[in-house]
């Protein structure tokens, strides 16, 4: 009798700078747990001469699909500026205007967005019965269209969009207000997040600062009250700088090592068909980045 080959996939990560990142691991770890063979690629914009995110995302969204590429994720700074070069955006990736994973199948591109679920899967896990009367968020690019779309679907109250690009933060606004309801979101100036921060319940950060490229603080730390909560998007490192800071002073605080799970567990699932082992992939990343911040992997 003739063994039955398993399915093989090939997949990967566009991006810059996402050398240290645990998706390859994340996948291919699901896949062996479920007899697949997968192959997951990081394709980093940061070591291509002479192109931005804006001239190389598309050609490289071309070649992968010519070459037979399953899927792929996009992380920044691309995930805006591969819109318009899809054949399709799923609906939760057409309202949100952003794109973290791209599945090709039958010659054609749709894109979708995990981040959504996955902060909303992390932050519910991690940080139950949080207040969400009034959160400031800092970043309004892919990500954080993504994770704003989540704090409103969980039931924040007022939301304030803090960016260096004011432009982008009204624009955020103003698309979130027309589909959750208008005075719900609205846009501040860097200069007065101290102010913004006094009257909130939570500071969600994302943006770059903070990762293993970008170290360093996304605002002053006197702006870190004891009773606000914190959640961080980035995951590498997974204690930040903010995160170490917030903790210091007696903050409730979440890294961003369960939505990169949560996210990937679903850009799987897109994948490959599968249910992926969620518990087991964030089992994973806890070991990967290692015991520090596993607790909160799970919650409290």
């Amino acid at each position: 009798m003739t063994a039955t080959t398993p399915p093989s996939y090939l997949t990967g990560l566009i991006g810059a700078g996402i050398g240290p990142s645990l998706s390859p691991e994340l996948h291919e770890r699901e896949a062996d747990r479920h007899g697949l063979r997968l192959l997951y690629r990081t394709i980093d914009l940061g070591t291509l001469p002479g192109t931005g995110a804006e001239e190389a995302a598309p050609e490289l969204l071309r070649a992968a699909r010519m070459v037979g590429f399953d899927g792929l994720n996009i992380t920044h700074p691309c995930k805006q500026s591969v819109l318009g070069h899809l054949d399709e955006l799923a609906p939760e990736a057409a309202e949100v205007g952003a794109v973290n994973t791209v599945v090709f199948r039958a010659g054609r591109s749709v894109g979708h967005n995990t981040d959504v679920t996955g902060f909303a899967q992390s932050f519910t896990a991690g940080l139950p019965g949080a207040p969400l009367h009034r959160v400031v968020q800092l970043g309004a690019g892919g990500a954080g269209a993504a994770v704003s779309h989540a704090l409103l679907g969980l039931g924040a109250g007022r939301l304030t969009l803090v960016d260096t690009d004011p432009v982008r933060a009204e624009r955020l606004a103003a698309a979130l207000n027309r589909r959750f309801g208008q005075g719900r979101v609205t846009a501040a100036d860097p200069a007065g997040t101290a102010r913004e921060l006094a009257h909130a319940d939570g500071l969600v950060h994302a943006t770059p600062v903070g990762m293993a490229a970008s170290p360093g603080l996304p605002l002053p730390a006197e702006s870190v009250r004891p009773d606000l909560w914190v959640a961080e998007v980035v995951y590498r490192p997974l204690e930040t700088e903010l995160l170490r800071e917030a903790r210091r002073r007696g903050c409730r605080t979440l890294d961003g090592g369960g939505m990169a799970a949560f996210q990937a567990a679903d850009a799987f699932r897109l994948f490959t068909g599968l249910e992926p082992h969620t518990d087991r992939m964030l089992e994973d990343l806890a070991a990967l980045v290692g015991v520090v911040g596993a607790s909160a992997l799970r919650g409290p």
